[in-house]
């Protein structure tokens, strides 16, 4: 829904997860800060206001404060420059399951080896395999081709997702992105699987 620019939606997803407890949050807020990476700054800026919005109200309900709790600097990571590339790398490798671009334009230096691969995935407050479903269906409501057989592939291959869980993720994203977002996703999970399992 965050990347539907559907405002009531939004609002009801997000106030209905963390008011279940389904989803806490300290997993919202890094969920906003993953979704950032594969839907853009300005729809996870406006998901982060409904984010602190709903946890304001509902934290004060329950005698809270309504802050979002603060993190601490270290989360950010590694500062060795050089260890974080490095570990960007090996992130890369992990996550994809090919060899990782040389660092060569600001955009995988400084993005996908630094931030993406080097912080970002590596963050413990979501898993990889929870990072996985934000990344797959991120992928496929951007209509992002190459990243979306990427991601939906190394997310099968890996295990991550089994096939039978890939193919809800392609029932609830059509549900809520449309049908013809939820059939280029089933297209890259058959391929892929088809590709796996010759």
């Amino acid at each position: 829904m965050g990347a539907a620019d559907a405002q009531k939606p939004i609002d009801d997803q997000v106030d209905d997860a963390l008011r279940s407890g389904d989803i806490t949050i300290d997993e919202m807020l890094e969920f906003v800060l993953h979704f950032a990476v594969y839907n853009g700054w300005p729809k996870a800026s406006h998901l982060e206001g409904v984010v602190r919005r709903s946890w304001a109200t509902i934290d004060r309900e329950r005698g809270g404060s309504g802050a979002v709790p603060k993190p601490e600097n270290s989360s950010l990571g590694i500062s060795d420059w050089d260890a974080r590339i490095f570990r960007g790398t090996e992130e890369f490798k992990s996550v994809n399951l090919i060899e990782a671009p040389g660092p060569d334009t600001p955009y995988i230096h400084a993005g996908i080896l630094n931030f993406v691969f080097g912080h970002v995935w590596q963050r413990p407050a979501l898993c990889r395999r929870d990072r996985r479903f934000i990344t797959v269906a991120s992928v496929a409501v951007c209509d992002a081709v190459t990243p979306l057989h990427s991601h939906t592939g190394s997310a099968l291959e890996s295990g991550d997702i089994t096939k039978p869980e890939m193919d809800e993720v392609v029932l609830q994203l059509a549900a809520y992105a449309g049908f013809a977002k939820g059939e280029a996703l089933h297209c890259a999970s058959e391929e892929a699987w088809a590709r796996l399992n010759p």
